[in-house]
């Protein structure tokens, strides 16, 4: 069985809560992904995606030096543990519509996992696939 722990990065860039929304963009393009983990110490207490900064922020004309990201982050934080299986995660990620999952570990985050690492991943034919296009569907 193949888990969360087998495919998970565990070098994890993340922000702090007082960081600037200017300083998660800088990490999003340093490192080519769409959200980054908010935390206090190792403990998630947020997301913040390139989609919070542009609506929370950008697009009120908010000066995003100082705009921090606490005020644009996702509190309500889904996240697995190293052992959760890859095809529950692919499932986890459909069902929430995210392309990338906190691995945690007794409160602390060890690892990320991305659609793309599932992909690498001998699952069920097709199943990174079917979880991507669950996520990209709009919500009515």
């Amino acid at each position: 069985m193949t888990t969360a722990r087998d495919i998970m990065s565990s070098n994890v860039k993340v922000c702090t809560p007082q960081d600037s929304v200017s300083t998660a963009a800088q990490i999003m393009r340093d490192i080519n992904c769409g959200s980054v983990p908010v935390c206090e110490g190792k403990n998630v207490v947020g997301m913040i995606t390139d989609r919070d900064i542009v609506i929370k922020s950008v697009a009120d004309s908010k000066d995003i030096n100082t705009v921090t990201c606490q005020h644009c982050m996702t509190t309500n934080v889904v996240s697995a543990s190293p052992d959760t299986d890859v095809h529950e995660l692919s499932r986890t990620m459909a069902e929430h519509q995210i392309r990338r999952i906190p691995i945690v570990d007794q409160g602390e985050l060890v690892g990320m996992v991305a659609i793309g690492d599932l992909a690498k991943v001998n699952i069920f034919v097709n199943e990174a696939g079917d979880a991507l296009s669950q996520i990209s569907e709009q919500t009515h």
